[in-house]
């Protein structure tokens, strides 16, 4: 591999990020628990967040408002003004939870930032994604950042035309074989998928893939045996 640029993806790759949403769904279950079952409910809100993704985006703000548009359809709009107050108390909550690293993340960035540039690509609602960054701590690793709000072939095209080199010269590694490997292997790059325990239902894809520029590792650790 020619590899000139190595991207990483944020939530779930460099730090803690799904495990924070799945403890807020719990809540907002336990929230609306007298109108319908958890199964129930748990299959209305990803609904409504997959209709929402077009006009909100990814990211806390637009899981709030699927989360209270949740509620009102499932209530038959007679939620109270008290039960939209806790949902939007516990949005506040889930943005305000600490920034918790990976393990080995740093040794990682750097043993390769003297040898590649570096390159955060993720995607969310913009605001959010720089805080956490910033309490990261991880920001000086890095010789770009990338907020996107969808990572398919044409975003990482436009990634890749940004930096100025062929996308055979670019590696993308991350938690999500959906979002962080297919589409940039699609376009001749390469990637590293590192599997979560906790994955998105969105996220979740149904294959067994492989490809010459494609390597599967258990941990960010081995993402050095690999380059």
């Amino acid at each position: 591999m020619e590899i000139k640029v190595i991207a990483f993806d944020a939530d779930d790759t460099l730090w803690v990020n799904e495990p924070y949403f799945r403890k807020t769904e719990e809540r907002f279950y336990a929230l609306l628990e007298g109108y319908l079952t958890t199964h129930n409910l748990e299959r209305e809100l990803l609904k409504t967040e997959i209709d929402n993704l077009t006009l909100y985006g990814y990211g806390v703000k637009g899981f709030i408002l699927s989360m209270i548009e949740t509620a009102l359809k499932v209530s038959d709009k007679n939620i109270t003004a008290e039960i939209v107050e806790k949902i939007i108390r516990m949005g506040k909550e889930l943005l305000e939870e600490p920034i918790e690293l990976l393990d080995d993340v740093e040794t990682v960035l750097s043993a390769l930032k003297p040898k590649y540039r570096l390159v955060v690509a993720t995607k969310g609602d913009l605001l959010d994604q720089e805080r956490k960054l910033r309490k990261s701590g991880l920001t000086h690793y890095f010789h770009h950042i990338e907020i996107m709000s969808e990572k398919g072939e044409a975003d990482y095209l436009k990634l890749i035309k940004h930096l100025d080199i062929k996308p055979e010269e670019f590696l993308m590694v991350g938690n999500s074989l959906k979002s962080d490997v297919l589409p940039v292997i699609k376009i001749g790059g390469h990637g590293i998928h590192i599997p979560y325990h906790t994955t998105w239902a969105h996220e979740v894809v149904d294959t067994n893939f492989e490809h010459e520029n494609f390597k599967s590792v258990k941990q960010v650790l081995e993402v050095l045996e690999h380059v």
